[in-house]
């Protein structure tokens, strides 16, 4: 039985929860990004009804079944080996996205992730900020270059901009 598994004398474990504040900007913030160039980040979701998602990044597969909504939401990943990914990677076709994910230092050792979309979604550039709790959420301040707030609006998650495009 897998280490994860609830037993009778056992409660299921707690799923692992992201916090994270979403925001859209108006143009690629040049003068913040590192000079590294980013990590190219090719996903793409398994079916319409779960958000299962396949993730290479790197060289490194990783798929990761996200639960809930907005601003707090359950996230489960691990690492797959290259055959089981792109055999499930078939499975995401007409759901994906490709984009270089830039990561800015911000104040109080809190990171942006920049998201510059190329493909269909060429010139979008997203924001998201991953906080430790929800009143570190509630504090947070963010940069007037990280332009306008969209957490929480289902159109822009990566899995409405894989399957429906641009808002």
């Amino acid at each position: 039985m897998a280490e994860n598994q609830a037993t009778p004398d056992r409660e299921p474990p707690e799923t692992p929860t992201e916090i994270e504040r979403k925001f859209v900007l108006d143009a690629v913030p040049s003068a913040h990004l590192p000079a590294d160039g980013g990590r190219r980040i090719e996903q793409g979701y398994v079916d319409d009804d779960a958000e299962l998602r396949l993730r290479r990044v790197d060289g490194r597969c990783v798929l990761t079944v996200k639960t809930g909504g907005g601003m707090v939401r359950g996230e489960v990943e691990g690492e797959v080996d290259e055959d089981l990914f792109d055999a499930l990677w078939a499975l995401t076709e007409g759901r994906r996205l490709t984009k270089t994910r830039h990561e800015v230092p911000l104040d109080d050792g809190l990171v942006a992730e920049v998201d510059v979309y190329d493909g269909a979604l060429d010139g979008l550039v997203v924001g998201e900020v991953e906080l430790g709790s929800l009143d570190e959420a509630a504090r947070f301040e963010p940069p007037a270059w990280l332009g306008r707030e969209v957490t929480g609006d289902k159109r822009w998650s990566n899995r409405s901009l894989a399957d429906r495009g641009r808002p």
